[in-house]
């Protein structure tokens, strides 16, 4: 893993702005978990900040949790964390906890098949970013569109390695899009 940019140790990545602004996250040393660099980070945050307060936001894939837990430093109404390692979802329920979030959820799921399901409430920001070897961009892509978990207007955070191929679905339009080093990350909005 990266050394994360500021003072952050190896194995932990920093909130960067709002309420908790500073504040440390664990990140465990997993094969697969490769937290958003801090700089792709930042920006997606500057593009969604006029409309992250009072947002309800489903963080797939969630890993170290960083990007939900950003969304609620920045005040999002809610946040729900799907991640299928079991210690990696208890690792995001004790930050929470020591952070004395309350508007933020984890669930230990696979997050194909709790698209698969249809939603009980609807989302207004996704950020859909699954470990890079397992290609699974499209198919919760798919699953979005066919369960309606989004309204209009809902914006997709898609982050990808640069070579990636990713083709979103018909109703989502790229809004912006930016790369750090060998990650790509798109904002689509759905239309």
């Amino acid at each position: 893993m990266k050394r994360a940019r500021g003072n952050a140790p190896p194995g932990a990545v920093r909130i960067i702005g709002g309420s908790l602004r500073g504040s440390k996250l664990a990140v465990p040393a997993l094969a697969d978990l490769r937290p958003t660099p801090q700089r792709l980070r930042e920006t997606l945050f500057n593009w969604l900040l006029p409309v992250i307060e009072g947002a309800r936001v489903l963080d797939l894939f969630a890993g170290s949790g960083a990007l939900g837990i950003e969304a609620l430093s920045r005040g999002a109404a809610f946040v729900l964390m799907i991640e299928r390692d079991r210690r990696q979802a208890e690792h995001i329920a004790a930050d929470l906890a020591r952070l004395h979030v309350a508007n933020g959820e984890v669930r230990c799921a696979d997050t194909l098949q709790f698209l698969a399901q249809p939603p009980q409430q609807t989302f207004d920001i996704a950020f859909l970013d699954p470990p890079f070897d397992a290609d699974l961009w499209t198919r919760a892509a798919t699953l979005i569109e066919e369960h309606g978990w989004f309204k209009s207007n809902s914006r997709i955070y898609v982050e990808t390695p640069i070579d990636a191929p990713f083709t979103p679905p018909p109703r989502w339009r790229l809004h912006r899009q930016s790369r750090a080093g060998a990650v790509e990350g798109g904002l689509y909005i759905r239309e």
